[in-house]
């Protein structure tokens, strides 16, 4: 009985060294080296401030700026990795009144914001958050129907805008996985630059 206690405890001994200890620390230094910027959460750095990370979006209404998709989370109430905590999504039915009902109050308030004449469809995007709460991206057509809002709000030229939002489309990956993308972030920062 002892004899095989003991061997439990030595079998229980060297498994947590392998995989509480020696995997972690492989993976983590595999991490680093290979793949240092992801590994490290994909910051996006601007003046030596980590202005978030490419992954993760960010929820703003400045008119200054192009907009995420809504959250149901709200993107946790802060713009920064920190202030981060868990994702979620609204979980309510395709069939529930209450969806409908922000469905098109979003809608209402994105073909304001951005003079959108009736014939005009907004992007599914811009109107149902997405099942994370956190996506980063938009479509390049939501990006397109907020240019004129940006640069006017920044007496920017149109063109410039619209030239920025182009660079910045993201196309799938090799070709086939995935649609055509914009990083909102990326965009703004971007944009940030600008007015230096």
């Amino acid at each position: 009985m002892i004899k095989l206690l003991l061997s439990a405890v030595r079998l229980f001994a060297v498994l947590t060294v392998i995989t509480g200890v020696i995997y972690p620390l492989t993976i983590t230094l595999f991490g680093q080296v290979v793949f240092p910027t992801q590994a490290n959460g994909s910051l996006m750095v601007e003046n030596d401030t980590v202005r978030g990370s490419s992954l993760i979006g960010q929820g703003t209404t400045d008119p200054r700026y192009f907009w995420s998709r809504p959250s149901a989370v709200n993107y946790m109430l802060g713009s920064s990795a920190q202030a981060l905590g868990s994702s979620g999504a609204s979980n309510l039915s395709p069939a529930s009144a209450t969806l409908a009902e922000t469905v098109a109050e979003r809608e209402q308030a994105f073909r304001e914001a951005h003079h959108l004449a009736d014939d005009v469809a907004v992007p599914l995007e811009m109107l149902f958050a997405s099942g994370s709460g956190l996506d980063p991206h938009i479509s390049p057509e939501a990006a397109r129907l907020q240019i004129d809002r940006v640069a006017n709000t920044r007496g920017l030229d149109r063109q410039i805008v619209a030239d920025l939002v182009e660079a910045h489309i993201e196309t799938p990956q090799i070709g086939i996985l995935g649609q055509a993308r914009v990083n909102v972030l990326a965009l703004n920062i971007a944009l940030d630059t600008l007015d230096r």
